[in-house]
């Protein structure tokens, strides 16, 4: 039965795969391909003109927009520059910007919003993609500064690098490298700056996937904001510390205090009145992007063996994979122990009715029953650990005990209560001690009523785990985000994802099921059972 199962699993996966290879993928992003990893002279003019492609859907002017779904990131605020300009349209929110060209090809939108250095960098791999001529607005941006004791010299210190990068044109130079010359194949930090450090460390929270101010590569995080950062720590003495996470978690984390800086943040006048924010140390104009007609001769084998590359083997991204992987899998292992003896604790101090012990624990289980677990991790990170330095894997590591630990609190008393009370006072009778009759005659047989329990929990925490990246956390999920950012590639990068996670569940499920087969007497062999009595003869 289990061979017919797993049979049928590789089955679909296959079928799956070629679906997606097929149809799946966009077929845009295999256009860049030709023996090497640079695009063609004549893609190249193709991008430096886009608009010579006919719109796919006919929408070739803002005012085409209205009544039409559009998409925009979650967290940017730049639908508030063209809200007034268009009417009866429905907004949809992104977590990255390349979700948005998904959407847009798959039709749930009919054109996404974006800065127009975005959109370049997607055009990059994508040359299906066209702008409207007409501009959406502009945005200046800014850093945030973090809520703690260093705010004050870190705003004046920012503020002067701010005004001198300006004077001296050397933030124009920066943005000409990586935002108006942007190539994914040259672009990179040419001379890391030296720092003394002598100042400390400052935590810098940045996006991670957002091509080109801040993206994964082979040597580290790279990109505008990157070394934009790294000058500016170099100037004035610091030691930086790049944290990579959700857009829409970096302003919280630095009002929090837990991040010393925040980049990227559009400059608004609302969130001007809760946060620090410096001067602009960037401008920019916002399109609308919408998909034009355009072909690709590129066959099957070709696109295959290009996003296979391009998601594995180019700058050795499978090492993300095993990266993110390795810390998922120490997340929930960690996670699963400790909170297997949190909730035994926590059971044995109220198993005899203390109502004390009891009263904490149910005010627990209610709290953690009722919040969604990707809230639950966001108060731990922004607001009770705000102020701490503790590291985000070690706060996701908390947050999941303590809900591993009141799954197993309910699991023991839903176990332990389903043994007759004949079986505690029989014990007794013979003359074991409480303890001896809890460990001896009732936990082994609860073992059997709640281990299945057990092992869905265990399942459940695996996939919960996913979230941990809106907390900062490079977990599984998260890398396979981040190699999404880079090559607009989704599907190969979410089936490694989708592997990877059930055979970490498939692991910890037979370690689960062995020691489910240890302390079950129908499972185990009849010389075991028997062990220790000796025949008649």
């Amino acid at each position: 039965m289990k061979k017919n199962i797993n049979k049928t699993f590789a089955l679909l996966l296959a079928l799956l795969l070629v679906l997606g290879l097929t149809v799946g993928a966009p077929s845009a992003a295999f256009a860049t391909l030709t023996t090497g990893s640079s695009p063609s002279e004549e893609q190249s003019e193709d991008r430096e003109d886009n608009n010579q492609m006919e719109s796919k859907n006919g929408i070739t002017k803002i005012s085409d927009l209205n009544g039409k779904t559009i998409g925009v990131q979650t967290g940017v605020l730049y639908e508030d520059e063209i809200k007034d300009e268009i009417d009866g349209e429905t907004w949809e929110y992104y977590k990255m910007p390349n979700d948005m060209i998904a959407a847009l090809e798959a039709n749930k939108i009919d054109a996404y919003l974006i800065e127009e250095v975005g959109f370049y960098a997607q055009r990059y791999e994508h040359p299906e993609l066209m702008r409207l001529e007409e501009k959406a607005g502009q945005s200046e941006f800014a850093v945030i500064i973090g809520n703690n004791e260093k705010q004050d010299t870190l705003f004046r210190q920012m503020q002067e690098f701010i005004k001198e990068g300006k004077a001296n044109g050397w933030l124009d130079q920066l943005y000409d490298y990586w935002v108006k010359n942007w190539d994914p194949n040259t672009c990179k930090i040419e001379n890391v700056p030296t720092t003394t450090g002598e100042n400390g460390k400052v935590i810098i929270a940045i996006e991670g996937g957002y091509e080109p101010f801040s993206f994964e590569t082979a040597n580290g995080v790279s990109g505008y904001d990157v070394e934009f950062m790294m000058n500016f720590c170099a100037k004035y003495g610091y030691q930086w510390d790049f944290w990579t996470m959700e857009f829409d978690s970096i302003a919280p984390g630095a009002i929090s205090g837990k991040y010393d800086f925040g980049m990227n943040i559009v400059v608004d006048e609302e969130r001007a009145e809760d946060s620090v924010l410096t001067d602009w140390y960037y401008v920019c104009d916002l399109v609308f992007v919408v998909e034009g007609e355009y072909e690709s001769d590129m066959g099957f084998f070709e696109r295959m063996a290009y996003n296979f590359n391009k998601t594995f083997i180019r700058e050795d991204r499978w090492k993300l994979f095993a990266e993110g992987m390795g810390r998922t899998m120490l997340i929930t292992v960690l996670s699963i122990a400790l909170g297997t003896v949190l909730g035994f604790a926590a059971y044995m101090a109220c198993r005899h009715g203390n109502k004390i012990a009891n009263g904490i624990t149910g005010v627990i289980n209610w709290i953690i029953e009722g919040i969604p677990t990707v809230v639950f991790l966001m108060i731990l990170a922004f607001v009770i650990f705000g102020k701490s330095t503790l590291n985000a894997t070690w706060i996701s590591i908390i947050g999941f005990t303590f809900i591993f630990g009141c799954g197993m609190f309910g699991m023991l008393k839903v176990g332990c209560d389903a043994i007759p009370r004949g079986q505690f006072e029989a014990s007794t009778a013979l003359g074991y001690s409480d303890s001896q009759s809890f460990f001896k005659i009732i936990l082994p047989q609860a073992a059997k009523h709640f281990l299945p329990i057990y092992k869905s929990n265990v399942v459940s925490l695996i996939k919960e785990t996913s979230v941990v990246g809106y907390i900062a956390v490079r977990d599984l999920t998260k890398m396979g985000d981040l190699v999404r950012s880079r090559t607009y590639l989704a599907f190969f990068a979410l089936i490694a994802v989708a592997i990877l996670y059930f055979v970490m569940e498939a692991v910890l499920v037979f370690i689960v099921k062995r020691v489910q087969m240890k302390v079950d007497p129908r499972r185990r062999s009849r010389d075991k059972i028997l062990s220790g009595i000796k025949e008649a003869e």
